[in-house]
C-alpha cells in the first residue's frame, strides 16, 4: 500500500508540474480584460522620425505643373540579357536628417519629423499653394519602415513593413513565432525616440491586456528580443541528451532510495 501511495504522489506531482508549465505557454489567457475594456483606443498612425527615408509624389490634372516637385534620378540595374548595367529612372527619395528636415524641390528645407503621413501631406500641399493653381494630390510613404525580431524565434531577422503598421503579434508571426524555449511573459521591446532616447520595455504575451497597452503597435526601427527560458539556459551548457539522461537518472535514484527506505521500515501491523 505504501508503494502505491508513493507512486500516486509522484504521478500527482508530475501532473501538477505539467499544468504549471502549460500556463506559461498560451497567449492572451484572459480575453475578458480586452472584451470588457471601456477605454478609448486611438487608431495607430506612424510618425516620421530622423533617418526615415521618404518617397513623396505630387500629382495634378496637368502633369507639367507637378514635374518640378517630382525629381527623377537614374538608378543602375544589371541587365540579365546583355550582362551590363543599364539606367532606369526612379523617384528621388528624401532622407530625414537628425534635426527632422528634408530638402524638397522648390520648397527648400521643411521639417517633417514628428508628423504623421497625413499631417506631412497636408503641410506640403499647403506649401505648394503659391506654385500650383489647383489642389494637388500629395502622397508620402516611408520607404524604410522596418522592425527586427531576434532571440528565441524560429526565423529571426529584419522585416520591412509595407503598410507602415504592425503590432507585436504580427512581428512575431513574421519571425515564425516563438520556439518552445521562448519566454512568453518576458518579451523585450527596444525603442529609440526622435530625440535619440532609448528604452527597454517588458511585454507579457500571456496577458491579454497587452492588446490595449501603448506598446502593442511597433514603431519603425523597433527591436523585439525574446528571452530564453531556464530550460534553454541549461541546454546551452549541457547537451540535450546529457541533460535528459542526468535528470532521468537522478529521478530513478531518488525513487529507488524512497522505495528501499519504505521496505526497510517495519510494518506496525
Amino acid at each position: 500500500m505504501k508503494i502505491k501511495n508513493l507512486l500516486y504522489i509522484c504521478i500527482s506531482l508530475l501532473w501538477m508540474c505539467s499544468c504549471s508549465a502549460y500556463k506559461n505557454v498560451p497567449y492572451l489567457q484572459n480575453p475578458e480584460a480586452v472584451n470588457d475594456f471601456t477605454g478609448e483606443l486611438p487608431m495607430y498612425d506612424a510618425k516620421i522620425m530622423p533617418k526615415d527615408l521618404l518617397t513623396i509624389t505630387v500629382n495634378t490634372s496637368i502633369p507639367e505643373a507637378s514635374i518640378p516637385f517630382n525629381l527623377v534620378v537614374q538608378t543602375s540595374i544589371n541587365s540579365a540579357q546583355s550582362n551590363h548595367l543599364t539606367q532606369q529612372p526612379a523617384l528621388q527619395q528624401y532622407l530625414v536628417d537628425n534635426e527632422g528636415y528634408i530638402d524638397f524641390p522648390v520648397l527648400g528645407r521643411i521639417k517633417v519629423s514628428g508628423l504623421t503621413k497625413n499631417e506631412a501631406e497636408d503641410m506640403i500641399r499647403e506649401k505648394l499653394g503659391p506654385y500650383i493653381n489647383e489642389r494637388p494630390i500629395v502622397t508620402v510613404r516611408m520607404a524604410n519602415y522596418k522592425i527586427s525580431v531576434l532571440g528565441e524565434v524560429n526565423s529571426p531577422g529584419t522585416f520591412t513593413v509595407n503598410n507602415e503598421k504592425v503590432n507585436i503579434l504580427e512581428a512575431l508571426a513574421m519571425a515564425g513565432d516563438l520556439t518552445v524555449y521562448g519566454k512568453r511573459d518576458n518579451i523585450k521591446l527596444i525603442r529609440e525616440d526622435a530625440e535619440g532616447k532609448r528604452e527597454i520595455i517588458n511585454l507579457n504575451l500571456t496577458n491579454a491586456e497587452i492588446v490595449t497597452c501603448p506598446y502593442y503597435y511597433l514603431q519603425q526601427n523597433d527591436i523585439v528580443y525574446v528571452s530564453p527560458n531556464k530550460t534553454k539556459a541549461k541546454n546551452s551548457s549541457i547537451g540535450n541528451s546529457t541533460t535528459i539522461w542526468f535528470s532521468a537518472t537522478s529521478i530513478l535514484i531518488s525513487l529507488a532510495s524512497l522505495v528501499i527506505n519504505i521496505l526497510r521500515t517495519p510494518s506496525p501491523w
